[in-house]
């Protein structure tokens, strides 16, 4: 295993799922949100299944023992996507998985157009504003402001790379919602599941999920049960030490 790591970098655990995943305090880790759009995303038992900004390939690794589909992460910046490589072979999972280094928008030079099954995506959440206050450190920016992918792009190179019916989910902030399913309908992408989640009890949401079907009927939208993060002790909700740690 050592072999696989290089300067600053340790390895961390997915109990739940016996996943390995190879992080670093110097770029962006995995997160709750990761674990939760891996969860909430119904995807296929085969096929294939892209996953956009895939940082160090965590949604695509808890993903894996789900399916049998090919599962390809699109990650631009090249010291993450070099992680998520070494991460797949940690696991072992190289006949299954793959990283390809790349922006989201040019997706489309590597995957054929109409041969996506499912799609999903962990995209920067904060609007780029020029007087923005941003991250010092260039992979926290980059992952968390649309610097180089806008929500937009997101949808309309998932709407080209989609088979008809396939579908895309997402993790975000609730107040992007209607900018979400603004752009998701403005490419013909229909949203149909949405499920908010909580902090604690009486508090704001602070994450949504959302699924959406390429050319879908657009009635049919479907919101889930919430899911509440932390109980009055500050300890995990039953649901997501389930997620994290397995029963």
């Amino acid at each position: 295993m050592s072999d696989l790591l290089k300067e600053n970098e340790r390895i961390d655990q997915l109990p739940a799922q016996n996943i390995q995943i190879i992080q670093s305090p110097d770029v962006f880790s995995f997160s709750l949100d990761a674990v939760l759009l891996a969860h909430f995303a119904s995807i296929p038992k085969r096929g294939t299944i892209i996953d956009f900004c895939a940082g160090n390939g965590a949604v695509g690794l808890f993903m894996q023992p789900r399916t049998t589909a090919s599962i390809i992460g699109i990650e631009l910046q090249e010291r993450l996507a070099d992680m998520a490589t070494r991460s797949i072979q940690l696991n072992q999972f190289e006949q299954q998985l793959t990283i390809i280094n790349a922006d989201v928008t040019k997706a489309l030079d590597y995957i054929p157009t109409d041969s996506v099954d499912f799609i999903t995506c962990n995209p920067p959440y904060f609007k780029e504003q020029p007087k923005s206050k941003k991250n010092p450190n260039p992979y926290l920016a980059i992952a968390r402001h649309e610097i180089h992918l806008k929500l937009d792009d997101v949808f309309y190179t998932a709407s080209k790379l989609l088979k008809m019916t396939g579908k895309i989910a997402m993790v975000h902030r609730p107040d992007r919602l209607l900018d979400i399913i603004d752009s998701m309908r403005r490419h013909r992408i229909a949203p149909k599941r949405v499920q908010f989640i909580y902090p604690k009890m009486g508090k704001e949401a602070n994450i949504i999920l959302i699924e959406g079907i390429k050319d879908g009927k657009t009635d049919g939208l479907k919101i889930l049960p919430p899911i509440i993060t932390y109980d009055e002790a500050q300890q995990y909700t039953p649901e997501i030490k389930a997620l994290l740690h397995g029963d």
